[in-house]
C-alpha cells in the first residue's frame, strides 16, 4: 500500500500517473506488455562501444584491423563476407544494417502505444529519404542510385514514384497522401517548383510538423515518457531553429518565411525564437541564444575550432540519450537507443575515414558515448 501511495522522484519533477507509463500504475502493469522488450533493449544498450573499444579502434592501422576488433564486440562477424580492402561505405552500410535489424526485431513485437511510438521514430528517416530523392532527381541522378542511398528505416512503398514528380502538388497527390507524412505536408502545397530552396523549405516544414506531432503524442502518453522525450525533442527543435537561422543568413529567405519554419516547442520557444527571427548576422544569433546556458558556447569565437556547431549538438544529444537509460517505465529509451547507435556508426565511420586517408591527427575527434 505504501509503495503504491508514494511517487518516486525523477530529476526533481513529480510525474503524474498515466495509463501506461506513470507512477505508480506503471510499476505494476508496465512489464506485462513491455518488460521483455525493455530487457532486450537494455541488452542491446550494453553492447554499445565504450571508451576502451574506441581506444583500440584508434590504434588500428587499417580498416581490416578495425574489422578484427569489432568482431570481438556485439557486431560479431558482420563483415566476414566482405572482401579486403573494406571501404568506409561498406562499414557504414553494414553497421546500419545491424541497427535496422535490432530495431525491427523490437518493432515487430511491440504493442500499443509503444508500436505507434516506434513508428514515429521512423518518420524522421522518411523525411530525410524524401528530401534525398527530390534533391538527387533535381540533379539528374538515377532512381536506382538514389534509392540505394536511402535509409532503410525510412523506406515506403511509393518511394520510387518520387523520382518522376515535377511539383509539390503532384508530390503530395501521388506519393505523400498515402504515407504517415501526408498530414505534415499542408504548408508546402503552395510551393510550385521543386528547386533547391523550396526543397529545403519542404524539409524544414515537414520536420517542424513532425516534431510538434511527436511531442504531442509523447505528452499524451504521459509519465516518464513525457518527461524524457520532452527534453530530447526540445533539444532537436532548438537545433533546427538555430541551424535554420544560421543557414538562412545569406539567402533570399525573408524573415516571415523563416518564422514559419521554427518548431513551436523547445527551450528557445517563444522568447529565443522571437530573437532569432530578427537575426541578420552571426553576432545577432549569438546574442539571441546567449540567455540559454546549454547553447551559450555553440557559436562562441575561439571556443573549439575543431568542433562544428553540429558536433556540439551531437554531444548534447548523446548526453540526454545516455540519461534516458537511467530511468525506467518509459519509451524514451527506445528513441535514445536508435540515436546512440547512429552516433556510434558516425564514430566508427569517422575513425575509418581518418585511417584510410591517413589523417591520424584528427582521429580522436569523435563523440564519446559511454
Amino acid at each position: 500500500k505504501n509503495l503504491c501511495a508514494q511517487r518516486l522522484p525523477t530529476r526533481g519533477v513529480e510525474t503524474q500517473a498515466a495509463p501506461c507509463c506513470g507512477f505508480p500504475a506503471a510499476m505494476m502493469t508496465y512489464n506485462i506488455d513491455v518488460g521483455y522488450l525493455e530487457g532486450l533493449l537494455r541488452g542491446y544498450r550494453a553492447g554499445i562501444l565504450n571508451s576502451t573499444d574506441y581506444a583500440n579502434l584508434t590504434q588500428c592501422e587499417t580498416i581490416d584491423d578495425m574489422k578484427m576488433h569489432l568482431s570481438s564486440t556485439d557486431y560479431g562477424n558482420f563483415l566476414q563476407n566482405e572482401p579486403s580492402p573494406i571501404s568506409t561505405t561498406t562499414l557504414a552500410q553494414k553497421t546500419t544494417e545491424k541497427l535496422v535489424e535490432e530495431f525491427n526485431f523490437l518493432r515487430m513485437q511491440a504493442v500499443e502505444p509503444l508500436a505507434t511510438f516506434l513508428d514515429y521514430i521512423t518518420y524522421g528517416y522518411m523525411i530525410d529519404n524524401i528530401i534525398l530523392v527530390l534533391t538527387g532527381t533535381s540533379h539528374n541522378r538515377s532512381s536506382e542510385e538514389l534509392l540505394e542511398k536511402c535509409h532503410p528505416l525510412g523506406l515506403f512503398d511509393s518511394m520510387a514514384t518520387l523520382c518522376v514528380t515535377q511539383s509539390t502538388s503532384e508530390l503530395y497527390r501521388t506519393v505523400l497522401v498515402d504515407t504517415p507524412l501526408g498530414p505534415y505536408f499542408g504548408d508546402c502545397i503552395s510551393l510550385e517548383d521543386l528547386d533547391e530552396v523550396n526543397i529545403e523549405i519542404i524539409r524544414n516544414t515537414l520536420y517542424k510538423a513532425y516534431l510538434e506531432d511527436f511531442h504531442a503524442f509523447c505528452m499524451k502518453v504521459g509519465g516518464e515518457t513525457a518527461e524524457v522525450m520532452g527534453d530530447i525533442l526540445k533539444l532537436e527543435a532548438d537545433r533546427r531553429a538555430i541551424n535554420i537561422t544560421v543557414n538562412s543568413l545569406d539567402t533570399d529567405l525573408d524573415l516571415k518565411s523563416r518564422e514559419k519554419l521554427y518548431p513551436t516547442i523547445g527551450l528557445l520557444y517563444p522568447e529565443g525564437t522571437s530573437r532569432l527571427i530578427k537575426a541578420t548576422d552571426l553576432d545577432a544569433v549569438r546574442s539571441a541564444i546567449d540567455a540559454f546556458p546549454d547553447y551559450r558556447g555553440l557559436l562562441s569565437e575561439g571556443y573549439d575550432d575543431d568542433k562544428t556547431i553540429e558536433d556540439q549538438f551531437f554531444e548534447l544529444e548523446v548526453n540526454l540519450n545516455r540519461l534516458a537509460f537511467e530511468q525506467q517505465f518509459h519509451y524514451g529509451m527506445y528513441y535514445a537507443f536508435v540515436k546512440l547507435k547512429e552516433q556510434e556508426i558516425r564514430n566508427i565511420v569517422w575513425i575509418g575515414e581518418c585511417i584510410s586517408q591517413d589523417q591520424r591527427g584528427r582521429i580522436n575527434q569523435y563523440v564519446p558515448i559511454f
